[in-house]
């Protein structure tokens, strides 16, 4: 309020001082100058004389001089003048002191702001036809000099003016700095943080430092431009906040001024740009550099506060309109991107803080070009969800903790469920939007359930890949996964690919995209193709290459011949390296079926496992078993040096228990240190088309 009273108070002395010199230049001489020549009182003439621009060059110290460093044009005068009409936001940094802030600061500021563009105007114009051009140029103390009733007034009123607004800005700018210190907006200006209450004496003295800074220059004339330009980018970023919200419709917005629309502030941020570039592009250029680096710096390491960000309006309105374009049409296969289903704790201990198996988490960004893509994380917590929420949601958090920590693009998302079966069928049906959903499961093989006697973990395995096969999703599993390499651990040798049954191209993506990564860039792929003995060997070994080639995918061909079931039954003998195992396996599928026989005869009921009427043939179990040993053998016997060897994973035959599945399976991995099991889709992620 005192402030206000000496503007209204010094406006009423300068036009006082005109008016009286005016009257004493016409009370004693009509047309002849006084006081130094210069000062002729409102005149016609001396307006015309002045009305023209005839810009000047000055010293660094801003003393005229035609032969001086600094040209003076409009532009320059601008980002001069321009701080003296940097009040615009004074309403809005002192709202905590307004009774009705929606109402008074609109009102206030456009009030303030017409008055003071009035007030302005009438001076230069008055001022204008008051003095000629030389006087106004050159002496800087004109109103001192026209000043009513004692040019001692104008002393004094600079020295106050110069003092208040000094003070004031000493007292406002370390309390801003303090709190942009205590809501970590910034976190490098933590030292200025101040407790609720306390007095910022160590940005007062930071503050304090700058000012005397910019005195010790000796010419305000040559900061004023700098301070020009971070008021506009100010002006530009609420102008450009206003804009974004009001376009992109967000719900928060409701801006109570009626004449406000979205034109006005695209306009007013604009137009502080074009002032800026105006001014000078170098600082301009310069100075917005600086401001992204500081959005950068705060979007890294700066804490969310309450106010929101435009721009996140504007990239959730992004990602509506590319999910909408995007549809749920079939992808071509040239825009296929792996998105992964990774399944983080399906069997097995982990420890308590360690919400993800990490090798998974390495395997999941191998999967990924370069490490770009999006990856869901998910985990499945057995019990009732109105019991188990809150742990869901800490571990959840812990979950997105840990892929960051990881550094995965991707999402946690965990799930309370009756049983992990269940839980699976949920997540499989509703995860993801549109084409965004995933169409990959990744998780790891369950090596564990013989050995720690986990007689549920066949049942679920099997539900998990029916589950996969029906909702059209394609299946990784990872065998081996504690000896999966780290991303530093380079592996040499080959990739191979024993590809048994069309997938639409994946199990060679794959590879692919493991060869993008450091520690399997020294390998070679090579592709071995399952034949019988009677098979067309060589045309089949050309088909092959034909096809790699079209897909600009270097790899060596090897066909291979197996002995088919039954030419296996009439030469009557079996391989004796794996042996062993396939003995093994035939007693335990022996002795389970013997027991299921006992139950279903003594409880009168069909032939039952996993709550189901299953049919078991037992020559077809023995087939089963003798196809899986063949080409565990064959692995073995191609493959030993292997870096990674994958294998199409076969489907669970509908009519056997999952036990009997689970020993086809150990029979597959058996005596493989690291196995990626692949079952691809119906779609193609390769194309031929280039």
């Amino acid at each position: 309020m005192q402030n206000q009273l000496e503007v209204i108070l010094s406006y009423m002395l300068v036009f006082s001082s005109v008016c009286k010199s005016t009257f004493e230049v016409c009370r004693q001489f009509n047309d002849v100058l006084l006081w130094n020549g210069g000062i002729t009182g409102v005149k016609l003439k001396t307006f015309r004389d002045n009305w023209s621009s005839d810009y000047q060059r000055t010293t660094n110290s801003g003393v005229p001089d035609p032969n001086g460093s600094i040209y003076w044009n409009f532009n320059a005068l601008v980002g001069l003048f321009f701080p003296a009409v940097t009040g615009i936001m004074a309403g809005s940094n002192r709202s905590a002191s307004l009774k009705d802030t929606q109402r008074s600061i609109p009102i206030g500021t456009l009030a303030a702001t017409l008055t003071t563009t009035f007030m302005y105007l009438v001076s230069v114009l008055l001022f204008g036809a008051l003095a000629t051009r030389e006087e106004l140029l050159t002496n800087r103390l004109l109103t001192a000099e026209v000043a009513w009733p004692v040019p001692a007034i104008v002393y004094v009123g600079i020295i106050l003016s110069t003092l208040g607004a000094a003070l004031q800005s000493l007292t406002g700018a370390p309390r801003l700095l303090a709190a942009i210190a205590n809501d970590d907006i910034l976190p490098v200006l933590k030292y200025f943080k101040v407790s609720e209450g306390g007095e910022p004496h160590l940005a007062t003295l930071f503050t304090a430092f700058i000012c005397i800074g910019c005195v010790v220059i000796g010419n305000l004339d040559l900061i004023t431009p700098t301070i020009t330009m971070f008021f506009l980018l100010c002006y530009a970023g609420v102008n450009l906040s206003c804009f974004l919200l009001d376009l992109l419709d967000a719900p928060s917005w409701r801006p109570r001024w009626r004449f406000h629309h979205w034109s006005l502030s695209l306009i007013g941020a604009l137009i502080c740009i074009v002032i800026m570039f105006l001014i000078s592009w170098s600082f301009t250029v310069v100075s917005l550099a600086l401001a992204s680096l500081i959005y950068y710096y705060v979007s890294i390491k700066g804490k969310a506060g309450d106010w929101g960000d435009g721009f996140k309006s504007a990239y959730f309105q992004l990602a509506l309109r590319s999910l909408r374009s995007l549809g749920a049409n079939q992808v071509h296969p040239k825009n296929w991107y792996p998105i992964p289903l990774v399944f983080c704790r399906p069997w097995g201990k982990l420890p308590e803080n360690v919400p993800c198996h990490p090798k998974l988490a390495d395997f999941a960004n191998c999967m990924k070009k370069k490490g770009r893509g999006m990856s869901m994380f998910v985990s499945i917590i057995d019990g009732d969800y109105h019991e188990l929420a809150e742990d869901a949601k800490i571990a959840c958090r812990q979950l997105s903790t840990y892929i960051d920590y990881k550094n995965c693009e991707g999402v946690a998302e965990i799930v309370v469920a009756p049983t992990m079966a269940d839980g699976f069928r949920g997540i499989v049906q509703t995860m993801g939007l549109g084409n965004l959903k995933p169409n990959i499961v990744v998780m790891r093989y369950p090596e564990i359930w013989r050995r720690e006697n986990l007689t549920q973990i066949p049942s679920t395995f099997v539900s998990i890949i029916n589950d996969c096969i029906i909702a059209n999703k394609a299946v990784v599993i990872v065998k081996g996964l504690d000896e999966w390499p780290g991303e530093y651990q380079r592996q040499y040798g080959t990739i191979d690919l024993y590809w048994i049954v069309r997938d639409g191209g994946l199990m060679l993506l794959l590879s692919q995209l493991l060869l993008t990564k450091e520690s399997f860039d020294s390998c070679k792929i090579q592709v071995f193709c399952i034949a019988e003995e009677d098979a067309e060997a060589e045309e089949l070994k050309a088909d092959v290459k034909k096809f790699l080639y079209d897909l600009r995918m270097q790899a060596e061909v090897i066909v291979i011949t197996i002995k088919s079931w039954e030419a296996h039954l009439k030469s009557g003998h079996q391989q004796d390296e794996s042996m062993e195992a396939f003995s093994s396996a035939q007693q335990r599928i022996g002795a389970y079926l013997e027991e299921m026989k006992e139950t279903s005869h003594r409880e009168g009921t069909p032939l039952m496992a996993d709550g189901k009427q299953v049919v078991v043939n037992e020559q077809q179990v023995d087939k089963f078993l003798y196809t899986t040993l063949e080409l565990n053998s064959t692995i073995l016997r191609y493959s030993r040096m292997a870096a990674v060897v994958l294998v199409s994973l076969p489907p669970p035959p509908l009519s056997h228990p999952s036990y009997f599945y689970m020993e086809y399976m150990d029979l597959l991995v058996e005596n493989v240190p690291r196995m990626l099991i692949v079952r691809g889709y119906r779609r193609d992620v390769v194309t031929l088309f280039t």
